[in-house]
């Protein structure tokens, strides 16, 4: 049913935890299946992702987008963090069950509601960036597959 990558990045996630003083920071759910996502981000003076951490609460498959999408930002700059989409974490994990595409909705998510707090604490606007729902069940996710 899940992957190998799926396993490892759920039995041995990857930047758990808090950045204090986070540049930004972005909490997306999904009230139908009760998932909540939280990430950090430290983004240097020139816009490069320095570290980031997450807290989830939730599914295996959860904890391993979650795992998986800090490492795809790690390293980028706020606008290649942008191109990483649920599809490049689906990817990077081997894919995902149909059922829990969802999961990396909620990483794609997390990581623009995060970019965004960090825009908005700096008064500058990140080219692509829309603002983010706090809820990914406010959209039909059928379209998103």
């Amino acid at each position: 049913m899940y992957s190998d990558k799926v396993m490892d990045h759920f039995t041995n996630p990857r930047n758990v935890g808090e950045i204090e003083n986070a540049s930004g920071v972005g909490t997306v759910g999904n009230a139908k299946c009760g998932d909540i996502m939280r990430i950090y981000l430290d983004i240097d003076e020139n816009q490069v992702i320095r570290d980031c951490k997450f807290k989830t609460f939730g599914c295996g498959a959860a904890v391993a987008t979650s795992s998986m999408a800090t490492e795809l930002v790690i390293g980028k700059t706020i606008q290649e963090a942008m191109e990483v989409t649920n599809k490049a974490v689906m990817e990077a994990l081997d894919g995902l069950p149909p059922v829990k595409v969802h999961c990396s909705l909620l990483a794609e998510e997390a990581i623009h509601a995060a970019l965004w707090d960090y825009a908005e604490k700096n008064g500058i606007r990140i080219e692509g960036l829309e603002k983010p729902k706090t809820d990914i069940s406010e959209t039909d996710e059928e379209e998103e597959y």
